[in-house]
């Protein structure tokens, strides 16, 4: 098939969606696909070599209009381009195939405010947010993605995204399908463990007897580190549990936090890790109390390291896990003291191998290429449906 790829910005060094992209079109392309990329910039020494790359270049504009710049601009170029799928991840719209890996702006936004313990300052927050011109543009270009006349075939990458489609925009079952993320299973070699965990726990002053639970996130607020802090004060003080906070380099603001509480000697902050592989085999857990996440990258990624996972109910990536095996589900991050009890589950040897085995064997089940395979029907029906269309013809 021919193939077109519609992302504003495929920097793979930044992981998140421009990773994932990154990881597809090389798949595809190993397949004997011809894939196309729509995108103002891009890292081509970390794609795919055969990749063909379409430049979309776009005036100035302020933030809350730019997604509309590249949205119109990249259909009328992929229009052009008589492609037989083409495939858009963020806020585009007129596409064959729409696959947010963010999920819905609109639940993104309801779930912002549940950072506010307080339903006054959520409140305060909901008014706030009227007056955000980016938040007012990106909720009608939503509309228009999901409600305008092209009808697309959408994909949610769980059930929790899936539900909030038909929340939200009551998108029919028949234009909805469920693609889970997945991890690839060579991207953490397992040689050398015992040497990185030595030498990562090192690194961060972590001691050998520590029961060291990893925080992976790049917007911490809304990944929950404020009631993850908080859950440290509740810990008795003679508790192994550390916590190890990796991915945005801007933790200043948190390290204060951590400073006020007294809880400053149970976290390290890491900032940017280049290398997670690291901060995987070091932990003996991981802790994502997140207020949303439409199926996070990090928890997959952290159960193939046999690592069992602490999340929320609002974690499309709790799916995965059976509660008491792979690991443990919360049902509101701000339950600060339902947080340290299940870190404190984790102290127990016995637990903590039993969750990591189960937790790797899930993993394992549901790889990136069963995604893959699941992604191509998609792409193939897609272009089944284009090639149905009065006027329509596919090479």
């Amino acid at each position: 098939m021919d193939i077109a790829f519609c992302y504003e910005s495929v920097l793979p060094c930044r992981g998140g969606c421009e990773t994932y992209i990154a990881s597809l079109a090389r798949r595809l392309v190993l397949d004997g696909h011809q894939v196309h990329l729509y995108a103002c910039q891009w890292d081509k020494t970390a794609l795919p070599e055969n990749l063909i790359y379409h430049a979309v270049n776009l005036p100035w504009r302020p933030r809350f209009l730019r997604p509309w710049a590249f949205g119109a601009a990249s259909l009328k170029a992929v229009q052009a381009g008589g492609h037989d799928v083409t495939v858009g991840f963020d806020k585009t719209w007129g596409l064959d195939v729409l696959y947010p890996q963010g999920g819905l702006f609109a639940a993104t936004a309801d779930h912002n405010l549940l950072k506010y313990k307080s339903p006054f300052l959520r409140g305060l927050a909901r008014m706030g947010k009227w007056l955000d011109l980016s938040q007012q543009s990106f909720l009608i270009l939503e509309k228009l993605q999901y409600l305008g006349s092209q009808k697309s075939l959408v994909v949610g990458i769980s059930e929790m995204v899936r539900i909030h489609f038909q929340k939200y925009y009551q998108i029919s079952a028949s234009d909805l399908r469920l693609v889970r993320i997945a991890m690839d299973p060579n991207r953490f070699q397992e040689t050398d463990r015992p040497r990185i965990r030595q030498e990562a726990r090192g690194q961060w002053g972590i001691n050998p007897t520590d029961c060291l639970g990893l925080f992976v996130g790049m917007n911490y607020r809304l990944k929950g580190i404020e009631p993850l802090l908080r859950s440290l004060q509740v810990l008795p003080d003679n508790s192994p549990v550390k916590i190890l906070i990796a991915g945005n380099r801007h933790y200043q603001t948190f390290e204060r936090l951590a400073r006020r509480l007294g809880v400053l000697e149970r976290v390290r902050f890491a900032g940017y890790c280049p290398e997670m592989r690291r901060g995987y085999f070091a932990a003996d857990f991981l802790v994502h109390p997140t207020f949303y996440d439409p199926c996070s990258n990090v928890v997959p990624e952290a159960m193939g390291c046999g690592l069992g996972v602490i999340t929320t109910k609002y974690n499309g990536a709790a799916e995965f896990i059976t509660p008491g095996k792979e690991g443990l589900i919360l049902n509101d991050p701000h339950e600060v003291e339902k947080l340290a009890a299940a870190m404190t589950r984790f102290t127990d040897p016995a637990f903590r191998m039993a969750a990591g085995q189960a937790a790797r064997k899930a993993a394992q089940q549901w790889t990136f290429e069963h995604h893959y395979r699941a992604l191509l029907e998609i792409f193939q029906e897609a272009a089944q449906r284009k090639s149905n269309r009065p006027g329509i013809a596919i090479s």
